[in-house]
């Protein structure tokens, strides 16, 4: 006679979604779950516990290591019904947009790191918003500028809106709504600080941007990019001219940098030339092995601010491109 295989009950909610994610969740680490319910309509395997109640069961060999799974899951995982939507709740007012399909405001915030650790196919990461999100956030900014600074020429223009909608200055704002705490991150990405990473943050406002604009269209999407470029505008207006957007071209290089997770820039004297009360001197800005820019002025500090200037116009046009 074949021994059956003893289960145990690692996991009870009155939730069919989240019940699904655990065993998502299960599978992902290689065992072997199976659903069980008393509620009529459902069909599981096994059939126990009281009515209304969804387990999740694993051979009992494997139940305190699913235990344990689970439990560490729970550390940084928002998925549960209850606690996500809370948070959903308290972003919207953060954005200041409700809205009716809250399933865009949760894909935005899915890193693909969760997304493939959970199969279920309702768990999809938030790289086609990214996508989207770029072209509309492009777009209002675009806009603006034309219509704020109709004197500006083409390359004006273009240089203005690569500084204000760059990866330094979307990390910022994604910050000042606090969306690091609130990504749906793997367990890797996880306990590797993801939530902090800038490149991550960024991606993400770009998706919610995406997302506002699919649940409800042009106007409340260009609605939140003004609302949230407000203090950067009046800034831009102030300044009087597109070089005003930038006054430490070191700080803002390595700020781009960091937030597409690239190496630190590099800062080498190749030389000097000239006589001693007219010297100037020569840097190269390195990133990684590649020379991005060379420069030159009459103090070292000086050199590296231009050389950094023209790094960053570089890598900026490389983002556009």
């Amino acid at each position: 006679m074949t021994k059956l295989t003893e289960l145990s009950v690692v996991f009870r909610t009155q939730s069919d979604v989240e019940a699904s994610i655990v065993r998502g969740l299960l599978e992902s680490e290689g065992f072997k779950p199976l659903l069980s319910s008393d509620i009529p309509h459902s069909v599981y395997p096994l059939s126990v516990g009281e009515l209304g109640e969804v387990r999740v069961s694993v051979c009992t060999d494997d139940a305190a290591r699913a235990r344990k799974v689970i439990e560490e899951s729970r550390e940084y995982n928002t998925s549960g019904i209850g606690p996500l939507n809370d948070r959903l709740s308290e972003l919207e007012s953060r954005l200041g947009y409700s809205f009716r399909e809250r399933d865009l405001l949760r894909h935005a915030l899915t890193h693909r790191s969760r997304a493939h650790e959970d199969p279920s196919p309702e768990v999809l990461d938030n790289e086609s918003l990214e996508f989207l999100g770029d072209a509309v956030l492009g777009l209002v900014i675009a806009d603006y500028l034309f219509r704020e600074f109709p004197d500006y020429d083409e390359g004006q223009k273009s240089k203005a809106k690569a500084l204000l909608v760059s990866a330094v200055s979307l990390v910022k704002l994604g910050e000042n709504i606090g969306l690091g705490a609130q990504l749906l991150l793997g367990r890797g990405e996880e306990k590797s600080g993801g939530r902090r990473k800038p490149s991550l943050i960024a991606d993400a406002f770009e998706a919610i941007v995406a997302a506002i604009y699919l649940d409800g269209g042009l106007q409340p999407a260009e609605a939140f990019i003004k609302r949230e470029f407000e203090a950067a505008f009046e800034e831009f207006k102030s300044s009087g001219a597109v070089a005003g957007l930038v006054s430490d071209y070191k700080s803002s290089l390595q700020e781009w940098l960091q937030a597409h997770d690239r190496p630190l820039p590099n800062y080498k004297l190749t030389g000097t030339h000239g006589p001693d009360h007219r010297k100037v001197f020569d840097v190269e800005v390195r990133v990684g092995q590649e020379v991005v820019a060379r420069a030159e002025a009459n103090t070292k500090k000086a050199a590296e601010q231009k050389a950094a200037e023209q790094a960053l116009k570089r890598v900026l046009s490389s983002e556009e491109a």
